[in-house]
């Protein structure tokens, strides 16, 4: 059991590290997408047996929302259940194998479950776009990392959209696969990733997917909402590891305030903490497929949101990270070291 703590921690640091210099590489097979892969087949058969009994059942709504949710939860099961069984085979048969391509396999399993790097590649395109291109070029590179709608986004806007996806990415898509790991290993850490992939794909509150994804999402405002908050207080710490251009006291005292102004319980978490460490107003109305949303604003306008909040905001999300991955390693140590 020591020495697969001992390995556990090496893989933990490996991975962070491979994460942070080569990301995510395009064309490289990816476990999320075929996790995805496997969600988009799941909602397709589900949907269509639940229409199947809309046919039968057009005057009783009631009975139909109620499959709806009753298959969205089957599907939830089924993910969870297969991505831990398949992260679980893949990990004992490697150390099975031999200890080494064990720990290399938990390595590799945890840098393709980090997003750090990823992240800030993502996020910069639309910071290149903003200092070198149009604002055509920035609204493209915007709208793929953000689900509203950005035709009509301004600069500021733009910037602005995409400092609000670091910031929220900084928890669902660093921390908290991060703490799962952390604590469970590959096991737990892909499950929460299953859990993450399904709310980003059906837990929308329109039409097809309210009563079908309302298990995917609440299960994941469930999971995430200690890692959220872990997050934001290790947001809140980063910034005095940043420099001058962020403000502790004041991402704290933003944190306080604001963290609750969104519709999720987890989002606002680190988006209200990042917004009080940069002096930023963030989030405010947003179109959603043709819709506006009305949204409360998070943290004050002190200035306005400029290119330049990007690549701060990432480093405020690499700082976090790095904090983060130090304070696991050092309680891993001393339950390794009290064993």
């Amino acid at each position: 059991m020591r020495q697969l703590l001992l390995y556990h921690m090496l893989a933990f640091f490996a991975g962070f590290v491979l994460d942070l210099i080569f990301g995510d590489p395009q064309g490289f097979p990816h476990p999320v997408r075929w996790i995805g892969t496997g969600i988009a087949r799941l909602t397709d058969r589900y949907l269509k047996k639940a229409g199947r009994a809309t046919e039968r059942t057009k005057n009783d709504e009631a009975y139909i929302r109620q499959r709806k949710r009753r298959y969205g939860l089957y599907m939830v099961i089924e993910v969870i259940l297969l991505t831990g069984l398949v992260s679980a085979a893949v990990l004992i048969f490697c150390y099975h194998v031999h200890p080494i391509l064990g720990c290399a396999m938990e390595a590799f399993m945890t840098y393709q479950m980090l997003a750090a790097k990823s992240l800030r590649t993502e996020s910069m395109r639309v910071y290149t776009a903003l200092r070198e291109g149009t604002l055509e070029d920035a609204r493209h590179a915007v709208s793929m990392i953000v689900g509203r709608d950005t035709a009509q986004l301004d600069r500021e806007h733009v910037a602005m959209a995409a400092v609000e996806t670091v910031a929220e990415n900084t928890s669902d898509g660093e921390i908290a696969p991060m703490l799962c790991f952390a604590l469970g290993g590959p096991v737990l850490g892909w499950m929460y990733k299953a859990v993450n992939t399904m709310d980003s794909m059906v837990g929308y509150k329109n039409e097809k997917y309210i009563d079908f994804g309302r298990a995917a999402a609440k299960l994941d405002d469930a999971v995430n909402f200690l890692p959220s908050r872990i997050s934001a207080y290790l947001m809140i710490f980063a910034c005095r590891l940043c420099g001058k251009d962020y403000d502790a006291a004041r991402a704290k005292r933003i944190y306080l305030r604001d963290r609750r102004k969104h519709a999720s319980p987890n989002s606002a978490q680190t988006e209200s903490a990042c917004a009080g460490a940069l002096g930023l107003r963030l989030a405010g109305d947003a179109s959603y497929f043709g819709k506006i949303v009305k949204k409360p604003f998070i943290g004050d306008r002190i200035r306005p949101t400029e290119p330049e909040d990007i690549p701060r905001a990432n480093r405020l999300m690499y700082a976090t990270a790095m904090l983060c991955e130090g304070i696991c390693l050092m309680i891993l140590f001393l339950v390794y070291f009290r064993m």
